[in-house]
């Protein structure tokens, strides 16, 4: 066992902000206190950030992992040198953008499942630039699933209070309707609570929401509250887990952002991506920029770990050194707290 968890980060997309906040993120020394941090991606792309930062530190160039010297003052950046800076231009869509941010979030699953890293950090990336590249994917979610091969997973929001897992994310609101069934409820609450044991959470509460306003009155405003995610919320009583539900959502992320829940599931993207970001994204109208945008999005399910920022690419402020690093930091620490709870975590089953 390392005494501290290495744990890979990607760089997200070159023309995005997800190199600059990932180089920001590796000037806090308390980073270097609980983990081995190592930056994946284009050494050009993190040497041209340090140079638009103007910052003095050094950036340790390897091409494996057994070269870094996991040191504050030295980033150590796993060279891929799939980005030619010279043509980059920042807040652009393009496939070579894409190819590079993919490779990069290819070699970190590669390096987790070899056992070369503890786990896995994700930076943002442009779903259109991925395509244009021609990898296929809805999202981070879908190729880790993908390359680890596996079937049951979702994702997970995590900020101070809230936590909470969806029933489905990148669909259309019509199918996502359509994908609130009984048996997919039961496996993402299963996936939620083993996820907080996993971040030390201590008040396994969780709370179900509703689909339809007023989860459904009675069937007055729709019927799968009653007919899918009721029973899901019988069958996870009687196997032992304290929930409650079908809870109109509009007062379930009132009550959770209290602490009243440990985490709460929530049954599409926007259902509870909205309430989350309303309590992490902090927006300054006078600068017209976020001061602190905050909230981490875990995948679970899978067979390594894997946290991510929860924002996007922010292509209008790329380049500039304004962005915010908040979520980057909190990511890295999630990545070590998940790291340390994994233990307890599989001892857990529905």
């Amino acid at each position: 066992m390392r005494l501290k968890p290495i744990i890979a980060i990607t760089m997200g997309d070159p023309a995005s902000i997800g190199p600059e906040i990932a180089l920001k993120s590796l000037l806090d020394k308390t980073l270097y206190d609980i983990c081995q941090p190592l930056l994946v991606g284009d050494f050009d792309v993190f040497e041209q950030i340090r140079n638009i930062l103007n910052i003095d530190i050094a950036i340790n160039k390897i091409s494996a992992v057994s070269q870094a010297k996991f040191e504050y003052g030295t980033i150590d950046v796993f060279d891929l040198a799939n980005t030619d800076v010279s043509q980059l231009k920042f807040g652009e869509i393009s496939a070579n953008c894409g190819e590079a941010a993919f490779q990069s979030v290819k070699k970190v699953i590669e390096l987790a499942l070899a056992g070369e890293v503890d786990a896995t950090v994700t930076g943002p990336i442009n779903k259109k630039s991925i395509n244009e590249a021609g990898h296929h994917y809805a999202g981070h979610t879908e190729i880790y699933a993908h390359y680890t091969g596996t079937k049951k997973y979702a994702m997970l929001l995590v900020e101070d209070h809230i936590k909470v897992i969806h029933v489905s994310t990148h669909v259309s609101l019509r199918q996502a309707c359509d994908l609130v069934k009984t048996d997919r409820i039961l496996e993402v609450t299963e996936l939620l609570h083993n996820g907080m044991i996993s971040l030390g959470e201590t008040n396994l509460k969780i709370g179900i929401a509703g689909l339809n306003p007023h989860a459904g009155d009675s069937g007055l405003f729709g019927t799968e509250d009653d007919l899918e995610i009721l029973p899901a919320v019988e069958e996870a009583r009687r196997r032992g887990y304290d929930v409650e539900g079908p809870v109109p959502p509009d007062t379930m992320f009132a009550k959770a952002a209290t602490g009243y829940y440990g985490g709460v599931v929530a049954m599409y993207h926007d259902q509870g991506h909205i309430p989350f970001k309303l309590a992490g994204f902090k927006w300054n109208a006078e600068k017209g920029q976020m001061d602190s945008v905050k909230g981490v999005n875990i995948t679970m399910g899978l067979p390594i770990i894997r946290t991510s920022v929860d924002h996007g690419t922010a292509f209008e402020i790329a380049g500039k050194g304004i962005a915010s690093c908040d979520a980057m930091t909190l990511a890295i620490q999630s990545a070590v707290q998940l790291h340390k709870h994994q233990s307890v975590a599989k001892t857990v089953a529905i």
